[in-house]
Formats: structure tokens, sequence, C-alpha cells
């Protein structure tokens, strides 16, 4: 268990089962809400801003279906993420032009990089494995979705 590196960086608290946006401007700020609530420390403005700053560089609706957004926050201590799911689909910009129906949005503090590049590297893999997609669309709720993490997270880790 000790390459898990996403059962620490996401948690039920922090995943929307069924989002309300319909596009990726509102979902930002959907996925930053939830964040802001359970992290009252952190600027609201300050997250969508840094969310936005990387997203104008390159949109990251980067697989079919799915975009992980990624920032660095200095009012954080540690990497910390938001999932939201979306089952009518996000008007999100993407490579593909089509809709994004899950968000992983990334959060790491500026002096642990290491950390988001493993939770990115580790979500790149999981997200090549279309049962892992899949599995996420029929989870009912955030604990399912959680788990639904954990559990792909420990049989890659496990193969590793």
């Amino acid at each position: 268990m000790g390459n898990m590196v996403l059962d620490s960086i996401f948690s039920p608290s922090l995943i929307i089962a069924s989002m309300e946006s319909e596009e990726k401007e509102e979902a930002f700020e959907e996925l930053i809400d939830l964040f802001v609530s359970k992290f009252p420390s952190v600027s609201r403005a300050d997250a969508l801003r840094v969310v936005r700053e990387r997203e104008s560089k390159q949109t990251t609706g980067v697989k079919p279906g799915i975009a992980v957004p990624h920032a660095r926050l200095s009012s954080i201590s540690s990497a910390k993420g938001i999932i939201g799911i979306s089952k009518a689909g996000i008007d999100y910009d993407a490579m593909d032009g089509q809709p994004v129906h899950v968000i992983f949005l990334l959060f790491s503090t500026h002096d642990d990089y290491s950390t988001q590049l493993r939770s990115l590297r580790t979500l790149s893999v999981l997200l090549d494995d279309p049962a892992f997609y899949t599995a996420l669309m029929s989870a009912k709720d955030a604990d399912s979705i959680y788990n639904t993490i954990c559990k792909f997270e420990d049989i890659l880790t496990t193969s590793m």
C-alpha cells in the first residue's frame, strides 16, 4: 500500500456524485465551492484563478469524457483533489470536442510537486483502463466513487 497516493488526496467529502454544471467555468466554481466549504482558509478567488490560469495554457480535457485540471495553491498544507461526475456531460472545450463526464481537480502545494506528479501519473494509468471509467460512471454516491478509486489504485500498485 506504500505506493498509493490517490487514497490520501481524495476523500468522499470532496466528491460530487452528480454535478449540476453544464459548462467548464460553472464546473470549476461548483468543485471549488465544495473545496472552500471544507477548507475555509483557502481563498475561493485564488483557487479559481490558479485553475483558470492553468487551463488557459492548454485544455485539461485530455481523455474521452475525462478532465484533469490541476494547479498549485499556497494556502493548503498537502495535495488535495476534488472529483465531480456529471451524467449529462459538461461542455469543456476538450481536445476531442466531446463533453466531459468526470473531472479530477487536483491542487498541490508549492513545496510538494512530486505528489502532484505521482498523482497525475497514477490517474493517467488508471484512466487508460476503460473499466475504471465505467466503474466511476456507475458508482451511485461519493463513498462508492472513492472506494472505486482506492480499489483500482490498490490493484495497480500491487501489480507494479
